[in-house]
């Protein structure tokens, strides 16, 4: 039979601990993730990818719904492998990255539409316009990182298409496609909780 005290004394100690909160932090590893696009030219498609971003992604694991996604990009960073391309698609006809030179999402929800597939909704701004958008990704869990105690979440295969009029590239009509499709691949590294002071 156990001890009533020995009993009492366990659940103290237990009550004693601190609440383990259900969201956890991530922050994207640009090294290892991947922002990048397509889009047609006359008969063919052109890739591009941009390589400098940060975001910090937040996952409750108790409820999904309460985690959260926010992500700057540096326009500048763009690049398609070719110089003059480049500094075309910077200049005023298209990014405009003078003016321009940040690209954010930041969400207003996230949904866990299926096991480890998630509907991620948030505030797009592109161009000095910002729309509300909606694209899937999948959830593809965590492992421990390289380096020792370190942890990894990944978030692949997102996948979105984005009207280049609705954020004010109107140029070159019937040479540039209007569409752009964008994926989306993270790596983040977990965020060590702030120590209380």
């Amino acid at each position: 039979m156990r001890h009533p005290f020995r009993a009492l004394l366990a659940s103290l100690a237990l009550a004693a601990l601190p609440a383990l909160a259900g969201e956890d932090t991530y922050k994207i590893d640009p090294v290892h993730s991947e922002v990048s696009f397509k889009v047609s030219h006359l008969l063919a498609k052109v890739s591009g990818r941009f390589t400098k971003f940060e975001g910090l992604i937040k996952v409750d694991t108790a409820d999904m719904s309460k985690s959260s996604v926010d992500v700057t990009i540096d326009a500048t960073s763009l690049t398609t492998d070719n110089e003059a391309r480049d500094k075309h698609l910077k200049s005023p006809d298209f990014f405009d990255v003078a003016k321009f030179p940040v690209i954010t999402f930041k969400s207003t929800a996230v949904k866990e539409v299926a096991k480890g597939k998630l509907e991620i909704t948030g505030d797009f701004t592109l161009h000095g316009v910002t729309k509300r958008i909606t694209f899937p990704i999948t959830n593809a869990g965590t492992q421990p990182g390289m380096a020792p105690g370190t942890v990894i979440a990944g978030f692949i295969d997102g996948a979105l298409t984005l009207n280049r009029n609705e954020f004010g590239i109107k140029t070159f009509p019937g040479v540039i496609g209007e569409t752009v499709a964008v994926s989306l691949n993270a790596e983040a590294g977990k965020v060590a909780p702030a120590a209380k002071k």
